[in-house]
Order: structure tokens, then C-alpha cells, then sequence
């Protein structure tokens, strides 16, 4: 082992969860589940970065039971007895590699897919807006939305039934959880929203507390949150610590364990202007004003970060130098890793024994296979 990169291997426990590494495979959505069914394939991809070590390992977004809770037709559901003997057969093959892994659950609002297929009912989201002043779909009733609530708890229910480890949640990037965070997505009048980050935190609170409540006390739950959207690179929920704090903290409150900041650059400092260029990252700040464990992610490993991936951008492979000082500092506590582990699946491995030179850089053409 590089001694540089010892500290990437010290074990992790929170709750039920061991891990023998910090690092996470990040969730990538890769659409390859035809009628949202995963199966061998899915099995294989994932068993492939088990065996090449990877700490813990996130599945794709897998969609709960809502009637257009997915935006592309190969994204896999997390609901049905077909789709859910699919990830049996994932987990599985998982956990005889040595793995330890959770689904990502998910409802993509009122977003859109790049495959331009569309779902056969009317897409959902707080307001019927995909972005600010940008009608789609139908604003959420009560019915649906105390509906989703309970899809949720139910996935992650099936999660832990499965036999998976942990669970997550995806309240980021532009999605539904998120369109209840931002003001601009959500124009609502009662008490789903508020004046206030905390207030429009209600919904989110409440998928958690009913999680939590599914999955018992002992089984980790994850929260995945970003400050930028798809929608809008620049968006900014929390300003300010205090800010942040009073969206982040409530959530703890509800029932997360671990939160995981989703920045493009994870090198990149929240408020630099309170730290300067160096100052803690968004994980490093969640970590600081919560006490909850973090997962940092954005860009590991490459030139370019993930959005320029699918405009068909390729990245080469860069050092790590200032992940290991962030991580030694305690700065976070796991590490997620993107493209690099699709185009490497034993990049764990090689990272471990030295062997960065062998690892390849990410070519955009890898987003269109699985392996």
C-alpha cells in the first residue's frame, strides 16, 4: 500500500455499517434496465467494483412506487416483484464478492431525461415547474404527496429486507426532494413551503422520519444534497453557514446518519470568503455544523468534472495529493468516487497498492455500456 494513501483505508462503522475503506462508489445513473428491470448485467457491474475493493458501493437512482417517479426509460425501479427479485440478485452478487452495498431511492420530479422518453402520467413536482418560470407537469395534492412519502419508506423497507446494507436517498440535483428545497421550484402556499430554507425543509424531514421509522434504529440512512441543480449550476440554497445549518440540522434531527454533498469539483471550498481557498468543501461544513458523518464527492481522480462528461468530454487522470490532505485533516469522513470507477473498477485496488500509473483516464464513450 502507497503509505500516502493510507489514510483512504482506515475502516469506518456508523451504526450497522462496517466498512474496510473510506471509499464509496458514487451513485451514476446509467439506464441500462430495460422496463426498469435490473438483472445479470447490473449484478456483474456492480460485483466487478466489490471485487476491486470498493468500500461501499451506491447503486444507480432506483425509482419508488409513484406513477412518474422516473424520467428515463432504463432507469431501474425500486417497487414490483420483478424489479425487486432484479436487485435481490444484485445484493447478492454483492455480498459474495465481499461487498457491502445500498440502493439509491429516488423521484426525479419534474425533471427531464435525455433519452426524450416520457412517462405515460403526468410528471410531479412541488409547483409544476422544472425550473423557475418553467411550467411541467402537475403541482403535487396532499394525497400525492403524503403518497411519495410512504413510497419512500416502503423502498427503503425492501432495501433492508433485501439484505442491503444502508440506504440513500437522493435529495439533490434538481429532483423532487430538492424542488421542495428551492424557492425557485417551489411556489406552494402551504405548509410545504415557507419563507425559510428550514421550512421548505418539511417535506424532506418527513420522507426521513418515515425511513427511519421503516428501517428501525440501527440501519444507516444516507441523504444526498447539493446546493447547484441541473437546472441551475450557480443555485445556492444556504448563503451561509447559518443558513446551512438551519437546512442541514433538522434533517439530521429527523433521522440521517450520514449526509453526502454532492459538489462538481470536491476540491472546491463552500465559503471561501469565511476560509479562503483552502477552507473546508460543502461535506467538510455539513460535517462541522452537524456532527454527522459526511461523504464528499465531485470529480476524483480526473481533469474534468461529470457534467462535461455528457457533452461528450473525456478526462485524463490526475493526483490525489489534495484529497489525501483533506482526508487526513478529517475534513470528511468517506469519499465518493464517480467516472474513474466506471472506467477502472479496480481503481480501489490500485490506488491501495501504489499502482496510479495503470489507472485510465474516463472517455466519454464509457457512458455507453455497462461493464
Amino acid at each position: 500500500m502507497s503509505s500516502s494513501a493510507d489514510v483512504l483505508f482506515r475502516p469506518f462503522r456508523i451504526k450497522s455499517l462496517e466498512l474496510p475503506n473510506r471509499i464509496v462508489m458514487a451513485p451514476m445513473t446509467r439506464g441500462f434496465a430495460p422496463g426498469g428491470i435490473p438483472g445479470e448485467p447490473q449484478a456483474a457491474y456492480y460485483r466487478r467494483r466489490a471485487e476491486g475493493g470498493v468500500g461501499l458501493i451506491l447503486s444507480e437512482g432506483t425509482v419508488i412506487d409513484r406513477p412518474a417517479s422516473r424520467n428515463m426509460a432504463g432507469i431501474p425501479l425500486f417497487h414490483g416483484e420483478q424489479a425487486l427479485a432484479g436487485w435481490q440478485q444484485v445484493i447478492d452478487s454483492v455480498r459474495a464478492a465481499g461487498g457491502k452495498m445500498g440502493p439509491q431511492i429516488w423521484h426525479t420530479g419534474s425533471t427531464m431525461g435525455s433519452d426524450g422518453w416520457e412517462p405515460d402520467a403526468p410528471v410531479e413536482s412541488p409547483s409544476g415547474l422544472l425550473a423557475p418560470g418553467k411550467p411541467r407537469g402537475e403541482a403535487m395534492s396532499e394525497e400525492a404527496i403524503a403518497d411519495t412519502i410512504a413510497a419512500f419508506a416502503r423502498a427503503a423497507a425492501d432495501a433492508k429486507r433485501l439484505g442491503f446494507d444502508t440506504v440513500e436517498l437522493h435529495g439533490a440535483h434538481g429532483y423532487l426532494i430538492d424542488q421542495f428545497f428551492w424557492s425557485g421550484t417551489n411556489e406552494r402556499t402551504d405548509l410545504w413551503n415557507g419563507a425559510t430554507i428550514r421550512e421548505r425543509s418539511r417535506f424532506a424531514g418527513e420522507v426521513v422520519k418515515a425511513v427511519r421509522e421503516a428501517v428501525g434504529p440501527d440501519f444507516p440512512v444516507i441523504l444526498r444534497l447539493s446546493q447547484w441543480k441541473q437546472q441551475d449550476y450557480a443555485a445556492r440554497l444556504a448563503e451561509t453557514p447559518e443558513l446551512m445549518a438551519d437546512w442541514l440540522q433538522p434533517l439530521v434531527d429527523a433521522g440521517v446518519d450520514v449526509l453526502h454533498c454532492s459538489q462538481r469539483r470536491f476540491w472546491e471550498p463552500e465559503f471561501p470568503e469565511l476560509d479562503g481557498e483552502k477552507g473546508l468543501n460543502f461535506a467538510g461544513w455539513a460535517k462541522k455544523l452537524t456532527g454527522a458523518a459526511t461523504i464528499s464527492v465531485g470529480s476524483v481522480g480526473l481533469s474534468g468534472e461529470f457534467l462535461a462528461a455528457f457533452g461528450g468530454e473525456s478526462s485524463t487522470t490526475v493526483g490525489i495529493d489534495h484529497l489525501i490532505e483533506r482526508m487526513e485533516r478529517d475534513e470528511f469522513d468517506l469519499i465518493a468516487v464517480g467516472r474513474a470507477l466506471i472506467s477502472n473498477p479496480d481503481w480501489v485496488a490500485r490506488i491501495r497498492d501504489g499502482e496510479s500509473a495503470k489507472v485510465k483516464g474516463f472517455e466519454a464513450s464509457a457512458l455507453g455500456e455497462l461493464v
